[in-house]
């Protein structure tokens, strides 16, 4: 199969593509868990509507992705960041570039939006590509999953990102919509 992405045309989720975000979130990690986490998401205050963009092909979402709110605490407070989470693509339409041209969209999203970093959790090799390095030595820190290297860990630093800020250090607290996700 082509690496390129098919001729999809990548856009803000709307209220419409709601039940085809779940059943493809569903397919792509076979399991109504992540599917579940996105409405969780929508329904909460951590929510972004600009960054949850759907891939669509032929009329029909075949990949998703979103950009919400997370913490990072520290001893003397706390900041807002971005997190990325979940990526999604119909099994049938992965290895396509489809995921790839949704993180590149929704990074190029948050770039705008003056974000200094989006955090993922998630595959080294994969999201290496687009720049993500291992969080620990920047001074974020992220309590992951047993499945999880620590690698896993990543950060995108982004335009507006200042090394010497100190508010930009410190241990990941995921919304109360992941919590129970395995």
């Amino acid at each position: 199969m082509s690496r390129e992405a098919p001729d999809i045309a990548i856009r803000a989720e709307t209220t419409a593509d709601h039940q085809s975000i779940h059943h493809l979130v569903a397919a792509a990690f076979d399991s109504d868990g992540e599917a579940d986490l996105v409405a969780r998401i929508r329904s909460s205050p951590e929510y972004v509507a600009e960054m949850a963009l759907v891939a669509v092909l032929d009329g029909e979402p075949v990949g998703h992705v979103m950009v919400s709110g997370a913490m990072l605490r520290r001893t003397d407070g706390h900041r807002s960041i971005s997190m990325l989470s979940p990526l999604s693509v119909r099994p049938d339409h992965q290895r396509r570039g489809i995921g790839s041209a949704l993180v590149e969209a929704v990074l190029t999203i948050a770039d705008e939006r003056g974000e200094p970093l989006v955090i993922v959790e998630g595959d080294p090799a994969y999201y290496s590509r687009f720049g993500f390095e291992h969080s620990l030595p920047l001074g974020i820190e992220t309590d992951l999953p047993d499945w999880a290297p620590p690698e896993a860990a990543q950060v995108k630093r982004l335009g507006a990102f200042d090394p010497n800020d100190a508010t930009l250090k410190g241990r990941v607290v995921y919304p109360a919509a992941f919590d129970g996700l395995e």
